[in-house]
């Protein structure tokens, strides 16, 4: 029977994405092979409980909410997780997925939505980037997102969504590292440089702090 290592289910405000603000039921799974520097999730690398699949579902019902988020960790890292993603899909759920990019998508069920992470060097995990995934995102559906440390991040984001024609193909997000670069200082140089980007703000932590879980 399929199952997966889930470090919490929650229901919350969504806190990124263009979907933020809206209500939604979060599955964070456990693990990921990536150890970006900048981390807010580390107590999902290890950890949490075994859970059937029926079992996750019967917990996400528990909530009256159809918008469904299944992030990690890194959620496709588990081998039963496209199963996970199809039986909510099924179940009459819209369902995010948030991976940060080092791990095919191939597998994702079509009717899922992206939020694609492409990993800055700043982050640490540059070289983990998997190029061949920009050619299975669905333009106009899938998103993608730059968590971004420095000037240097800034500017080598600019120059990938450039030279990757991404573009008009999805809606671009721009995240500062919280704690590390002033969400006024992005939004300056996206400004100046009248970037064709979204910024993005990590609304639960400013409702709630960015020590809080299962939020």
């Amino acid at each position: 029977m399929a199952s997966l290592r889930v470090t919490e289910i929650f229901h919350s405000v969504q806190g990124e994405s263009t979907r933020a603000g809206l209500p939604c039921v979060f599955v964070r799974l456990t693990g990921c092979p990536m150890r970006c520097r900048w981390c807010d999730t580390a107590y999902a690398f290890e950890g949490g409980r075994t859970l059937t699949i029926d079992e996750i579902l019967a917990e996400v019902r528990r909530y009256p909410c159809r918008l469904v988020e299944v992030t990690g960790g890194e959620p496709l890292a588990q081998r039963d997780s496209p199963e996970l993603i199809r039986r909510l899909l099924d179940d009459g759920a819209t369902v995010l997925i948030e991976t940060g990019g080092g791990v095919s998508v191939a597998a994702c069920d079509p009717r899922a939505i992206l939020v694609y992470d492409i990993k800055c060097p700043g982050s640490g995990e540059s070289q983990s980037n998997l190029w061949e995934n920009l050619l299975l995102l669905k333009p106009g559906v899938d998103e993608i997102k730059f968590v971004i440390a420095s000037r240097e991040d800034y500017l080598w984001s600019l120059e990938t969504i450039r030279e990757r024609s991404l573009i008009g193909r999805h809606e671009i997000l721009f995240s500062p590292v919280d704690g590390t670069l002033d969400p006024a200082l992005l939004a300056a140089w996206i400004l100046q440089d009248a970037a064709p980007v979204r910024l993005q703000l990590q609304l639960h932590k400013i409702i709630w702090g960015r020590e809080a879980r299962g939020v």
